[in-house]
């Protein structure tokens, strides 16, 4: 019933920022948890940042001190404002959301993804 749609992606130059958006189709409340992945060509999925319905964040070795994830409720919708991008951060970024159920599994709804390019 609710749908994660990434945007702000495209080609940078290294050193830029940028920032990446994911808008859910309703509250995000709801959620446990929300947070990016990347994958770059020939890599595994890699965790970006994780941010919890508290608050608590989470961030991958290779995005400390460079990237931060945010919240706002109100517009539903979670950033990754991204610093001093590297060749390397080259990657679909996807947008994920994880609901942990009462009763039956927990639930996991994915974004089609964003591409980040980063080159000179």
């Amino acid at each position: 019933q609710v749908q994660l749609v990434e945007s702000g992606g495209g080609l940078v130059q290294p050193g830029a920022s940028l920032r990446l958006s994911c808008a859910a189709s309703r509250s995000i409340f709801i959620f446990n948890a929300m947070g990016w992945y990347r994958q770059a060509p020939g890599k595994e999925r890699e965790l970006v940042a994780r941010i919890g319905s508290s608050g608590s964040t989470n961030y991958g070795d290779s995005v400390k001190g460079r990237f931060i994830i945010s919240r706002d409720n109100v517009k539903n919708t979670v950033y990754l404002q991204m610093a001093n991008l590297k060749p390397e951060d080259t990657a679909v970024y996807s947008c994920y959301a994880r609901q942990v159920r009462s009763v039956g599994p927990d639930v996991e709804i994915w974004g089609q993804g964003t591409l980040v390019t980063v080159s000179s």
